[in-house]
């Protein structure tokens, strides 16, 4: 017997139903747009819950975000945050947190719970306090990802979350590319796997997720 596939065996309509599960709000949705006529490459609504989610689970307080774009992940994070919880977002175009903040401040998140930071993510992070932070997320060029891990596991609290966004490309997936960013996604995902101070999981949320929880040291 032959015809079309159900839901459950085709994957484009499983994606389709993951990445429409949660539907974005207009702010979001605005945020989306402002990402495009930008030209900046946001996390896929499916990314954006698993970041809500990642964040809710601990009641984040303080998380720090590399790759601000206009606002979307970061509002995905706020979302899950605690109601006092502190977004740090770094970012190195100042024209793109201009917006950021705009969206913040649409959505209701006020200076109290913003912290902007123009830069590039590698030389503010060593800046921030070390064990100072329940969730980092990275969202930037894939060639420094592994030295972003090494940054992310001092900075996190035992328990705390680390998320790699934009793991899944085609080249990672593919052994014969051996381009910087590939090779190096390769790596950080090897590096997150064998470090005994970290449990990983790999989920293919939006460009795919990389996340980690920082073991709890016992004395």
């Amino acid at each position: 017997m032959t015809g079309r596939p159900d839901s459950a065996s085709d994957p484009l309509a499983s994606r389709d139903n993951v990445e429409g599960y949660l539907p974005e709000d207009d702010v979001l949705t605005a945020a989306r747009a402002s990402s495009a006529q930008r030209g900046c490459a946001p996390v896929s609504p499916a990314a954006g819950a698993g970041l809500r989610f990642l964040a809710g689970t601990i009641a984040a307080r303080a998380v720090v975000e590399v790759g601000t774009g206009v606002g979307v992940s970061g509002l995905w994070l706020l979302g899950g945050m605690a109601a006092d919880g502190v977004l740090t977002s770094i970012d190195i175009d100042p024209e793109h947190q201009r917006a950021a903040r705009q969206a913040f401040t649409a959505a209701g998140y006020g200076a109290p719970r913003l912290r902007l930071i123009n830069g590039m993510g590698l030389e503010v992070l060593p800046r921030l306090t070390d064990g100072g932070y329940d969730l980092v997320f990275v969202d930037a060029g894939a060639a420094d990802y592994p030295r972003y891990l090494d940054e992310a596991v001092r900075l996190l609290r035992g328990g705390g979350i680390i998320a790699l966004h934009g793991v899944l490309t085609d080249g990672v997936l593919n052994p014969d590319v051996s381009d910087a960013g590939s090779v190096a996604l390769r790596e950080v995902a090897r590096q997150a796997r064998e470090d005994d101070r970290l449990i990983p999981v790999l989920l293919p949320l939006g460009g795919g997720l990389l996340a980690a929880v920082k073991r709890t040291t016992s004395g």
